[in-house]
């Protein structure tokens, strides 16, 4: 009675058995064969009907040879994706018994299953226009994510060799960097997801991924980001004030009180930004999850994924010149433990004081070890003390190799290493000098003379002549405080041997001259993006801006008699937000202050030349 008055299934169909239709077709009869794949790409398809033709098709793939390619294709397009659970099932099954039976069908396969690594996207035409592009707010996307990464673990299960297929279609399935921000986010997320499972894949993954965000991030230099941001406050406070005229409300008062900071304060104003500052938190958030397991640092999966981010930094990164925020994944990653900074601090000067190694290559390793060591402030005074010898000695040691022989001049194409690898031993005591001389005044003064500077800076070679004004500037006010070395007549001689090049422009001739022939950059300037910079902040050492008090220390040079227990008080204050600096120009021995934007990267590589 039960079996009577329950409704049979709904599998309305036609033509007959699976099997039978597709002998016939093999020889040569195609009507049945055109009305299976008809209603396979019906619309309006049932539940019911997508199972049983499943549980069909799971039963015959011996048939589905290279032949039928076509119908495979069809079979892959069926929206199984956003069905009831049974149906998800049974394409997993038909799934894996149809890569384990015709592995001639892996490669479609696998693009059928990235392809749904993005939203859905809803177009919206009217009168042959698209109006509307959005992505599709699907309230189950998490899951169909979930059921994806399924199925490619199983067929992943059913044949071994899926990662060598799978990875150039990763690579070309990536969305352009111009599409939506949740596109790429969702992307870049299940990319990750795919090196948990398939591990082997891993390194090439985050291979792809940073080389996408390194585009990201040249595209949109920092002043550009900067000047966005700047716009959009402008534009944003004389809303507001508009606002607060019309609307003088007390609710607009306790609302400021109670810092109630909407979620669009933390979007970027440059869109490339924007991009660039979500996924950048995906990957630092990734390298978190990979390296702690239950909230402890896991040390063989850290060194696991820095090896493998370490190769990554060398093969893309290293090379890149200027790169503004990409890099700060080994920053960050090397924030977890002090041997992982200091390996990669000796992998960097392996890379500086090898020969063999292209002089662009070795010279962009010694900035990323002098902003390295002034700005991690994970890094202890005593591997920077360490770093200071090795580099130093290094230096001395070129100078005793170059200073005499013909090549003892200053050439940046033929010393650019040392110049390099000068620059960072600037910036780094400008940076740590503080707490080189902490707690012990005359020790600290005396190991920084045990440096000496005095070489290094009256060589022929002349390192001062080819670093950075404001480094130099600095590195020379310090020190004529400390009576380390008085740069200031060198610094004198340069200035009358720059030669001025005159440029002529719509506003009239300028005359200029070029303040930065090493072409450097300091990889680990400021960082900017606001989601992201949450995670690099707590490990950052800022600038601190130096105020009226500090500039006149400055000119005070530092007694010989001085107590053990002075304290130097050169860099005092809070930190700006604009980590802005002062550099110290000199003339005719005094001091006068200059103001640039930052002791990192100049604005540009050229100043007016002085009259």
């Amino acid at each position: 009675d039960e079996f009577i008055s329950s409704p049979p299934r709904k599998t309305v169909r036609f033509g007959g058995a699976l099997a039978e239709i597709l002998l016939r077709y093999q020889q040569g009869e195609t009507t049945d064969f055109e009305l299976l794949k008809h209603q396979l790409s019906d619309p309006d398809i049932k539940d019911a009907q997508i199972i049983n033709w499943l549980h069909e098709f799971r039963a015959s793939v011996a048939y589905l040879t290279k032949e039928l390619e076509q119908l495979v294709s069809i079979l892959l397009k069926l929206p199984w994706l956003r069905r009831s659970r049974e149906v998800v099932e049974e394409y997993l099954g038909f799934l894996g018994n149809l890569v384990s039976a015709q592995t001639v069908h892996l490669r479609p396969c696998l693009r059928m299953i990235v392809s749904q690594f993005t939203p859905p996207r809803v177009t919206i035409r009217e009168d042959d226009v698209d109006i509307s592009d959005s992505d599709d707010d699907d309230e189950n996307l998490s899951e169909n994510f979930n059921t994806c990464h399924r199925a490619l673990q199983t067929v992943a299960r059913y044949v071994p060799s899926t990662p060598q297929f799978l990875m150039p279609i990763l690579v070309e399935n990536f969305p352009f960097i111009n599409k939506s921000e949740r596109t790429l986010e969702c992307y870049v997320h299940n990319l990750l997801r795919v090196t948990v499972y398939l591990p082997t894949l891993r390194r090439q993954i985050l291979e792809l991924i940073i080389e996408k965000l390194l585009k990201l991030d040249v595209s949109t230099p920092q002043q550009d980001i900067e000047d966005a941001e700047e716009a959009a406050n402008t534009s944003g406070s004389e809303e507001k004030s508009t606002e607060e005229g019309l609307f003088d409300m007390e609710e607009d008062e306790e609302r400021k009180g109670n810092k109630v900071v909407s979620s669009s304060s933390e979007r970027m104003a440059h869109p490339l930004a924007e991009r660039l500052d979500i996924l950048m938190t995906i990957l630092f958030s990734y390298i978190k999850d990979v390296c702690h397991v239950d909230g402890k640092l896991d040390i063989n999966n850290t060194k696991d994924l820095y090896r493998d981010l370490v190769s990554v930094f060398d093969k893309l990164i290293l090379p890149t010149h200027a790169s503004c925020h990409v890099q700060y994944f080994m920053f960050y990653i090397c924030s977890f433990k002090l041997g992982l900074a200091e390996a990669f601090l000796d992998h960097l000067w392996k890379k500086l004081h090898d020969p063999n190694n292209p002089s662009v290559i070795r010279q962009t390793a010694g900035s990323y070890i002098g902003s390295f060591l002034a700005r991690a402030k994970f890094i202890p005074v005593v591997t920077v003390k360490a770093c200071l010898d090795l580099l130093v000695n290094w230096m001395h040691k070129y100078i005793d190799n170059q200073d005499t022989g013909a090549n003892a001049y200053c050439d940046v194409a033929l010393h650019g290493p040392f110049y390099s690898t000068c620059q960072a031993v600037f910036y780094t005591l400008i940076f740590r000098h503080k707490q080189l001389l902490d707690g012990n005044l005359r020790k600290g003064l005396s190991y920084l003379q045990s440096l000496n500077f005095e070489r290094i800076v009256m060589c022929q070679l002349n390192p001062l002549k080819i670093c950075i004004p404001s480094v130099v500037n600095l590195f020379a006010a310090l020190t004529r405080k400390y009576q380390l070395v008085f740069c200031y007549t060198i610094i004198e001689r340069n200035n009358r041997q720059f030669i001025p090049v005159v440029r002529s422009g719509t506003g009239g001739d300028l005359v200029q001259t070029c303040t930065n022939p090493l072409d450097s950059f300091f990889p680990f300037d400021p960082y900017i993006l606001k989601r992201s910079k949450k995670t690099i902040d707590p490990f950052y050492q800022f600038w601190e801006e130096l105020s009226a008090e500090d500039l006149e220390n400055l000119k005070k040079p530092i007694k010989k008699g001085t107590s053990e227990d002075e304290d130097d008080d050169f860099l005092k204050g809070e930190t700006p937000q604009n980590d802005s600096v002062v550099g110290i120009a000199p003339n005719s021995y005094e001091l006068n202050t200059i103001q640039v934007s930052s002791i990192g990267s100049p604005p540009d590589c050229y100043m007016p030349y002085p009259q």
